[in-house]
């Protein structure tokens, strides 16, 4: 009976450690660390500046990038004027080889997109940043971008998101 009673009050009192720590704001299970005093987050659409253009490119990453910051965190999505700001840019889309056979042929080739992204944090304006991310992905030369393309942007998009949304609400930068 004592034992049980001992285990009931080390539950309560870790549960009660549990709710403190997520309710502060210090902690959240979904891996954010967003101040409590922030509420809304702006993310505008993402301008595609490369040279090479892939004309869905730009939506698909704004999409994305509203998409996280909708399903793990509770900031109201606001189309100006937000707590939290990100913007940014597509500086570079482009395809190079990386593996050469014996015969001076492309075996494999990469795209890679990079991103500058400017992140505001109207209340902390400490954690503001100007941050370039890139993400690649390789695929066989005897396919050709076309046929690949829709894939290999959907795998980078969502490295890139997974990247930004860290640096900018994960305080992993």
């Amino acid at each position: 009976m004592k034992k049980s009673l001992v285990i009931g009050k080390k539950s309560i009192f870790l549960l009660a450690i549990i709710t403190l720590v997520v309710s502060c704001g210090i902690y959240s299970f979904s891996g954010t660390s967003i101040q409590p005093d922030v509420f809304s987050i702006t993310v505008r659409n993402i301008e595609n500046r490369a040279m090479q253009v892939n004309p869905t490119l730009a939506n698909q990453f704004t999409i994305a990038l509203q998409e996280k910051y909708r399903r793990l965190t509770k900031l109201q999505m606001l189309p100006e004027g937000g707590d939290l700001e990100v913007s940014g840019q597509i500086t570079s889309y482009e395809v190079t080889p990386t593996a050469i056979t014996a015969d001076e042929v492309a075996s494999m080739n990469r795209l890679t997109i990079a991103v500058k992204i400017k992140f505001v944090n109207v209340k902390h304006p400490e954690d503001n940043f100007e941050k370039s991310f890139s993400a690649y992905q390789d695929y066989d030369s005897n396919n050709s971008l076309d046929a690949v393309q829709a894939r290999l942007c959907e795998q980078i998009v969502e490295t890139l998101v997974e990247d930004i949304f860290n640096a900018t609400v994960a305080d992993w930068k």
